[in-house]
Order: C-alpha cells, then structure tokens, then sequence
C-alpha cells in the first residue's frame, strides 16, 4: 500500500453525522485489511473499526456500535466510514490504515500504513 490520505472531516453538532473517506493510492488495495482508528491529544490511538479485504466481515469499537458503519470499495481504492449519532467524546483525528493480516485487527501495531488523519469536532 503506497498512500492513504483521509477526507471528511469537520465540525458538527452533537447529534449530527459525517462521512469520512479514505483514498488508497497503489495496486492491491483488495489485499488488505482496512481499519479506523482516532486520537485525541496525549493519547494513544484507539481502535474503531476495521473491514475485510472483500469487505464481508467487519469490527467495532463497544463505543461506536450502532451508529458506525465501516465500508470499502475495492473497484475504487476507497474506505469508508459513516458516522451517525455523534457525540462530543467522537471528537478526535480520525487515522485510516491498512494491515497484511487476514484476520481484521484492533491494535495500531498490526497495521502497517497510515493517513494523516482528518479532524472530527463535534460541539456539544
């Protein structure tokens, strides 16, 4: 995996939703797993969701079931991730990455390329 840079993010309410959107640059990006993971400040990054490479299993973090939806499109190169109901505790930079492992991940070690991040906010 080449480059992963993320897009989407922003200021909403509490209670609102946003769409965040992973670019993946280079060839197999159907080869890979695909998480989200989100940092706040003096904190370590902390799992969200992951997908599979045919995008047929998925993984969340307790605090966003129900109102996360992760997805990919591997005609695309794109992962997403669909967030709804947020609160003011979603607030934090939101990292795409992409793991060799089969089997989806939830730590950041196993995951081998990062994006930037895109800064969520949402106010209460």
């Amino acid at each position: 995996q080449a480059q992963l840079v993320e897009s989407g993010g922003g200021l909403v309410q509490a209670g609102g939703s946003l769409n965040l959107s992973c670019a993946a640059s280079g060839r197999s990006f159907s080869s890979f797993s695909m998480g989200w993971f989100r940092r706040v400040p003096g904190m370590e990054r902390d799992f969200v969701a992951a997908i599979s490479r045919s995008g047929g299993t998925t993984d969340y973090a307790d605090s966003v079931k129900g109102r996360f939806i992760i997805s990919r499109d591997n005609a695309w190169n794109m992962l997403y991730l669909q967030m709804n109901n947020l609160k003011p505790e979603d607030t934090a930079v939101y990292y795409c990455a992409s793991s060799y492992y089969y089997t989806l991940q939830t730590t950041p070690d196993k995951y081998e390329t990062w994006g930037r991040g895109t800064q969520v906010t949402v106010s209460s």
